[in-house]
């Protein structure tokens, strides 16, 4: 390669776009709005000078897409998100994605059913996600005392019921360890993406597409139980007490969703921060998240 061939790569890699993120809110919180995650993105913004910031919403007002986060099935979430990632001619040419809380298991379950039809997603970043679902829901997000007990009664009592499953997102990715066959044949989303009923080729190919599968677990969590699913670890099948990691599990063991074979490759990392859910400081997102994976 000549000199100036050179000198023209650098130049036009220096001049390049920063690479689009793509942000997917958690359970009680929205898009756009200041107090929301429209700051984070604001944030982004500053630190990244000329990304595209693309914060997803669910549906067509600040109002249905927080009720959405509560009532409206995931896998009509994902299916809304993979077309309107498609649409996007901004993601043209690959971008990567956050997803907080719950949005981190449904940006999982994007790039799994339809990665191969997107533009190239580089590194999802997990911040708090439920990658093995949640036994337990001590915190409701903004919902009203009443409603968050109405909330946690069906998931105690009825989480697996069909009528259930198809009302309330939080059902989706309930994960009774005393009933795993219950859980393996009744969960509509969970179970799936995780390959639990049936290995499905397409969403370990496109999970190991990605560059990087990063998460994040917060070590004070009060509002995720077991708060070992944000890095795939769960309670041992069948009771409700002793915690095993995912190396320890069926789902690593059996390579079922192809994580043993990213760990292998430096694709899966494993990073932690103190505070409660979704708490953490501006200055170790900077160096642990956004100057390894964003820019």
């Amino acid at each position: 390669m000549s000199k100036w061939l050179v000198i023209l790569f650098l130049f036009k890699y220096i001049l390049a776009d920063p690479t689009p993120i793509v942000l997917w809110h958690g359970m009680g919180d929205t898009c756009c709005v200041d107090f929301s995650l429209g700051s984070f993105k604001i944030f982004l913004e500053k630190e990244i000078p000329g990304v595209y910031v693309l914060s997803l919403q669910i549906g067509n007002s600040t109002i249905e897409d927080f009720e959405n986060g509560y009532f409206m099935h995931p896998n009509k979430q994902v299916q809304y998100v993979c077309q309107v990632l498609a649409n996007d001619p901004k993601l043209a040419d690959g971008f990567n994605a956050i997803g907080f809380s719950q949005g981190a298991q449904f940006l999982r379950g994007v790039v799994q059913r339809c990665g191969h039809k997107l533009p190239a997603i580089k590194s999802l970043i997990s911040l708090g996600g439920q990658h093995q679902g949640v036994y337990g829901l001590p915190h409701c997000g903004a919902l009203q005392h009443a409603s968050c007990d109405y909330v946690r009664k069906m998931l105690n009592y009825a989480a697996y019921y069909s009528w259930v499953q198809e009302s309330l997102v939080q059902a989706t990715y309930w994960h009774d360890p005393l009933d795993e066959a219950v859980y393996k044949k009744q969960s509509q989303f969970l179970a799936d993406i995780n390959n639990e009923r049936k290995i499905n080729r397409t969403y370990t190919e496109n999970l190991n597409r990605l560059d990087k599968l990063v998460l994040v677990k917060f070590e004070s969590d009060s509002i995720v139980q077991p708060r070992e699913t944000e890095w795939f670890g769960f309670y041992a099948p069948g009771q409700a007490k002793r915690l095993q990691s995912l190396e320890q599990s069926d789902l690593y063991i059996q390579d079922r969703l192809g994580l043993k074979k990213m760990e292998e490759s430096g694709k899966l990392v494993f990073l932690s921060t103190p505070g409660d859910h979704l708490q953490f400081a501006q200055d170790w997102f900077i160096e642990k998240i956004l100057q390894p994976y964003l820019l």
